[in-house]
Formats: C-alpha cells, structure tokens, sequence
C-alpha cells in the first residue's frame, strides 16, 4: 500500500481515476465522460451532482481493481466555478465553466482596474477566470448575494467541490494553484486580497481555505490522506518533473497550456503571458509563466460530434497523414475566443483558404496545424519574456499521443519535442505532490529518478515561413468578430 497512490483527474469532458506506483507505472485506471450544456451562444455549463458522481464511480472503480493506496491527489480543470449550500451540499446553479464568455461585458465594465489585477494576481482581466464568474452567480441567483455573506454559500473550484464530498462536508479548502486562477488571491502574499474582492463586490465569507499544493489536508470517508491538490496544469508542469527554472511543458487537453517554471520568483510577461503559481509546498511558492489556448482537443471533438468528418479522435491522425499538407486550408479554432497571445473574448472561429480540392483529410491536417501554431506562438513569447531559446518542449495530454502533431509542433517551434512514456502527467502529478507528502517518494530528486525517457521529435529543418505568414493573416481575420 505504501508504494500505491491515487490520482483523482477531473478534466473538463471526464473524470479519471488513476492508481500509480513510485516508479510512475499505472497499475488501474478508469474514466468517464460527462455531458456539456451549452444554454446560449458563448456559454458553457456543467452539473456538478454529475461531475462527483463520475468522480466518485471511477474511483470506485479503480480502487476496487487496485486494492488500497496510500495517499490520494487531486487534479481539476481550473477555473470552472461551482456555488454550493453549505448544509446540504447542493449546487444552487449549474458549474460555470473555464471556457465561458458569459462575464465579457464586466470584463469590459472593470478595464480601468486591470493593471491592479495583473500587478497582486499575475492574470487577465477577462472571463476565463473564476472571480467573473462567482460574481455572476451572485448578482443572477435569487437571494445568493445575502445567502453569501452569511456564510450559508461556498464558492470553489472542482478541486474545492471534490474536497467537500470526499469529506462528507467538513472540508472546504482550494490549493494555492487553484486559488491563483480565480483573480481573488495575491499570489505575491499568498492570501485572498481584500481589495479585488471589494472591486468584484465578492463577501470573503463565501470563500475556502487556500492550502498548499502538497501536504495532507483531510481524509476521505475510507479513511485515504488527501495529500496533494493542484489545477491540471500546474500538476502537469510537476509531472513533467519541471523542478528547475527554464523548463517548459505543454499539455494537449481540451484545451492547450504551456507553462515554464521560474523559480521562487514571479517574472512579469511583456508579451502577453500569465504570470501564475506552479504549486506550493511547505509554505514556500514556485512560479510559472503560462499561455493559454482555449480550444485544442476540443476542436477534435468538434470534427467528430459536430460536424461528423470522423468517427472517432484517432481517425484524425490517419487522415491528416493521408495527405501532404493541408492545401492551403487554415483553421482558427476560437470558439471561445481567442487565449494567449491575443487575448480577445470577441473572435470566432474560421476556416479559410477554402477551394474545390479541399476534403475532410486537409481538414484534419488543418486541425492538427492550428493546435500546433498556438502552442508556437506560446513558445515564441516565453522565449522573449526569459530571454533564453527553447531547448526541448515536453509535452503529456490525450493529443500528445499523435507522432504526427508532435512532429509539426517541433518544426513549428523550431526545437526537439519530448514526450514521455506516459502522458498522463497531469494525474501523475497529482500523485507526485499526494506521495511526496506522504513519504512515497523522499524528494523531488527521487521522483526524477523514476520519472521515463520517452520518445524526442527532432525539427524538421523544412522552411515554415510561409505557413507561418498564413496563420499570422487568418488570426487576425478571426478577431474582433463577436
């Protein structure tokens, strides 16, 4: 048992549950997928009776295939917001998620405040973050604004929601990581600051304990330590054993996130990037600058359930290789508008460059490029913030597993590309940060010493200039369009 620890990874489409040993091998693992709402046009909903309870059933599952674990982790999609009664632990609306513009006009509405919020919380002014959010819950369900100031309400991130059913209630906390993304928390004085909570008019009252990322904070109902929480990305970025400053990672989920580890000190982006929390542990924090891009994954399920040109995600592989290029087709997937660099709330997604030879192969090339490109374009800006070149990206989520996009994306970044044995590092890193406190693995130089090899996409050396000169003109046709 003291070699086993569970990783509990609440993604924004599913909920997995994973049993690691210390070398890092999956011993169990079980997933389920649950639905998506999307009640008006910009936004995205979730239930969260339904986000526990395929938590909960796959970790049944797993512990029931792997037997007793030590410790337990927790990884969530961040920013997703969810408001509960407090007695009874029902939602009093459905989950607002990361990916939502709902919160785009109070954006707009706060501008003269967003040097403020940048200078204590590292972030954007804009919707993707959680603060919005709980500020519309509180001004659009009846009665939430006085429920929460009386402490009858708790707000919280998934990880924070998990918590509080794993613990039957007694438990109300977020991690550091996750506490970071919600435009609330000074991550310079690693507390909620009373002055952006007056700005969003949000009581403290409603609002949990922020923790560290890995350290025991309770037990669940069976009895298992709940030592390690942290939002996906951060615990991708300790997964990918990203311990030194410089390293770098990108995850390839619903969304894409690259984050480069900065050390114990915050580094202020000049080019448009997130100056964010990576975990902290004893009281001591780490630092990250970060890109994100809303839509990467999710645009192959787009293909698949939407627009029905494949059948299933691995089919875009064999397709998109089934073809040399994309014949000149460009996709801008903002569907939720547009991330890191641009960080525009209003583009749209497009597709240009449309001909009568163009079939659903080029379209899968095309998708596969655009996930590509944002990730590049991430990495250029980090290069200019840390003045230093990429020396090898590492690279972990369910799209990694594409020799054909890891291979684009190393001539697009014009670096070697490292994916590792095992890409789920997000859940990996989730029980990185539960064992390390609870002595499975001694420091974070043991867990290096477990961590696998992989396989490395050197670039190309193909001119990418021209793809570069369409995808820069596409952009900025998808912008500005809402």
């Amino acid at each position: 048992m003291k070699d086993r620890v569970l990783a509990l990874d609440q993604g924004t489409t599913s909920s997995r549950a994973i049993v690691f040993d210390r070398h890092g091998r999956t011993l169990a693992s079980a997933q389920r997928e649950f639905r998506q709402h999307y009640p008006r046009p910009g936004w995205v909903e979730h239930d969260p009776a339904e986000i526990i309870e395929s938590q909960l059933a796959v970790m049944d599952e797993v512990l029931a295939e792997a037997g007793p674990v030590h410790a337990l982790g927790i990884t969530n999609q961040r920013e997703t917001t969810v408001l509960w009664e407090r007695d009874t632990g029902r939602p009093v609306h459905p989950a607002i998620v990361w990916q939502d513009r709902r919160t785009s006009a109070l954006c707009a509405e706060l501008a003269p405040h967003a040097p403020r919020f940048a200078a204590r919380t590292g972030l954007r002014l804009d919707p993707y973050f959680a603060g919005t959010k709980l500020r519309w819950l509180l001004d659009h369900v009846p009665g939430a604004r006085e429920r929460a100031a009386a402490g009858d309400l708790a707000f919280g991130t998934v990880d924070s929601w998990l918590v509080w059913h794993l613990t039957g209630g007694r438990t109300h906390v977020t991690d550091a990581t996750n506490a970071g993304r919600t435009l609330l928390f000074d991550i310079h004085r690693q507390c909620w600051d009373d002055e952006l909570l007056a700005l969003l008019d949000i009581p403290a009252a409603v609002l949990p304990e922020v923790v560290d990322s890995s350290g025991v904070v309770a037990e669940t109902a069976q009895g298992i330590p709940i030592a390690g929480i942290a939002g996906d990305q951060h615990a991708a970025l300790f997964g990918q054993a990203c311990f030194e400053p410089g390293m770098a990672k990108n995850t390839y989920g619903t969304g894409c996130f690259l984050l480069m580890q900065t050390g114990d000190t915050p580094v202020r982006s000049d080019n448009n990037l997130l100056t964010t929390m990576a975990w902290r542990i004893d009281g001591r924090p780490s630092y990250a600058l970060e890109g994100s891009i809303f839509i990467a994954g999710a645009l192959i399920q787009w293909l698949r359930d939407e627009m029905g040109l494949i059948s299933s995600a691995p089919e875009v592989n064999e397709l998109a290789a089934s073809v040399p290029d994309s014949n000149g087709l460009v996709i801008v997937p903002a569907f939720a508008g547009l991330g890191a660099p641009h960080w525009d709330p209003d583009a749209r997604g497009l597709a240009i460059g449309l001909t009568r030879g163009v079939n659903r192969a080029h379209f899968c090339r095309a998708a596969l490029e655009s996930i590509a490109f944002q990730s590049a374009e991430l990495v250029r800006c980090m290069e200019k913030d840390s003045g230093r070149g990429l020396s090898v990206l590492r690279v972990d989520g369910g799209a990694a597993r594409s020799d054909l996009l890891m291979q684009i994306q190393a001539d697009l970044c014009g670096a070697p590309v490292l994916r590792p044995d095992n890409v789920e590092t997000t859940a990996l890193g989730a029980a990185y940060l539960a064992g390390l406190a609870t002595g499975v693995w001694e420091s974070t130089a043991d867990i290096v010493e477990h961590a696998g090899v992989g396989r490395r996409f050197e670039p190309s050396g193909d001119d990418v200039s021209a793809r570069w000169s369409d995808w820069d003109r596409a952009v900025e046709r998808a912008k500005h369009w809402a």
